[in-house]
């Protein structure tokens, strides 16, 4: 099946084409080129609704099928940053990096060298008008120092619950079995069944 991303994010790209290798994954700027889809919303829920329902308007084809992902790291230690703002945790524009190091600042700032976190996926389906969500989570803990190169964003500072390493450190296979996006992606695949 040919399923439209709607995201921008290299990283969230690479991940979909291997959780999804039996489907054409394509993203969005393939067909319609760069735009800037505003996530206005106050929830990863709204914001995932927003950019698959924005590019599904824009494609003007009813039968295709567009995913969307919001996803961020929540630290309730820091007044539950990032949460929604994590791919802009500093500031526009800011890359993966930026938003990394602030928040080990912000943990520092605090004299926290370790405290628990969670990831939270949403992935959207629009499809024939209709629009699905489903959630995936994963908990774990952030440090204050980054730790592996593997992934992306927030992997580096990240230890998932039962590991010692980060997901910095940790083998893309093993991150695939258990992250938030991999349990909301299964969760959509029920999903896509029933309605195709």
């Amino acid at each position: 099946m040919r399923i439209v991303l709607a995201t921008g994010n290299k990283g969230k790209i690479k991940e979909f084409k291997k959780l999804l290798p039996n489907d054409e994954v394509i993203a969005f700027s393939e067909i319609l080129g760069e735009m800037e889809i505003v996530e206005d919303a106050d929830t990863f829920k709204g914001n995932a609704i927003i950019k698959a329902q924005t590019i599904f308007d824009k494609l003007e084809d009813e039968n295709v099928i567009v995913i969307s992902d919001d996803s961020g790291i929540t630290v309730p230690a820091i007044n539950n940053e990032p949460g929604i703002y994590s791919a802009r945790y500093a500031g526009e524009g800011a890359s993966d990096k930026d938003n990394l190091y602030k928040l080990i600042d912000e943990l520092n700032k605090r004299g926290i060298e370790k405290t628990p976190a969670y990831y939270t996926a949403c992935i959207a389906i629009v499809h024939k008008n209709e629009t699905y969500t489903v959630h995936g989570w994963m908990h774990g803990n952030v440090i204050n120092k980054t730790s592996g190169d593997q992934g992306f964003g927030y992997d580096p500072m990240f230890i998932p619950h039962g590991f010692k390493e980060t997901l910095g450190e940790l083998p893309h296979e093993t991150k695939q079995a258990f992250s938030h996006r991999s349990q909301a992606l299964e969760l959509a695949k029920k999903v896509l069944k029933v309605i195709l």
